[in-house]
Formats: C-alpha cells, structure tokens, sequence
C-alpha cells in the first residue's frame, strides 16, 4: 500500500467515525477539495469545516466501498455515501436546507492526490447532485404535460 492509499483510507476511517481532528491531519495546509455541492473549497480548516457540516447533517454516515484504486500518487475510492438526513444542510448562497430526516444512498467517487509527505493536496468529489436531493424529497414534484 503507498502514500496515497494510506492517506485516504485513513481520512475516510476517521471521516466515519468523526474524528475530524486526524481529518485534518490528513490534508495539507493549503489542499483544496472540489465538492459538487460548495464548489472548490481551499485550506485544510475549509475542509474540515465542510466535512463537519456533512457529519451535522448525516451524523450516522457511512460508505460502502465498490472499489479501490491507486496509481503513483493518486486513489480512487468508489463507492455508496450512506446517511439518514437529520441536521440541516447548507445550501447554494449560504442558504440553510432544514434536514428531511430521509435516508439517503448515492453513489459516489472519490479521487485524492497526495504530496511526498502523504498529504492530501487535493480532494475531488463526485457524485450525482439530482439523484442526492431526490433521495431528499428536495426536488420539485412534476406534473404530466396535458397540453399533448
């Protein structure tokens, strides 16, 4: 196992059992995280600062891992975010989405590249943003066109 494969298996076993404290430990001063949801996110503190805010909003989180992969400097974690929605979510603008209480499984990728030091430099999100807020119930209910 290389730096790579150690540093995010050790962010996500701490991310699970929110230990944000060796999070931190896990990413640079100056990483930067690419998140569907708050866009690009700069700094270990952001970091942690929004991983703190999905353990408030899933505090029962987990991840079902599909596969793992590394190259170099590089892992790859695929995989199932698992959760039930139970604190409030931030949303675009700063905009505060009460929690629906409904549990939510998406699939989701992650990709972490790494320093000679086994740092994370930068984390990058992927997951369907449509497919999360449906499992919500935060998408719009839509009505048959009876026009046709």
């Amino acid at each position: 196992m290389g730096k790579a494969r150690d540093a995010i298996d050790r962010m996500t076993a701490a991310l699970i059992s929110k230990d944000l404290k060796t999070v931190a430990e896990c990413y640079g001063e100056n990483a930067v995280a690419v998140t569907p949801d708050q866009g690009e996110v700069s700094g270990q503190a952001g970091i942690v600062e929004y991983f703190g805010e999905l353990l408030s909003a899933f505090p029962d989180v987990q991840y079902d891992y599909l596969a793992k992969h590394e190259s170099g400097n590089v892992a790859i974690d695929e995989g199932y975010f698992t959760g039930t929605n139970e604190g409030d979510l931030s949303g675009p603008g700063g905009a505060s989405i009460p929690a629906t209480g409904k549990q939510v499984r998406v699939r989701e990728c992650d990709v972490v590249t790494v320093d000679d030091y086994g740092l994370i430099q930068q984390h990058r999100f992927y997951y369907d943003q449509l497919e999360f807020l449906g499992q919500l119930g935060l998408l719009p209910k839509t009505t048959p066109d009876s026009s046709t």
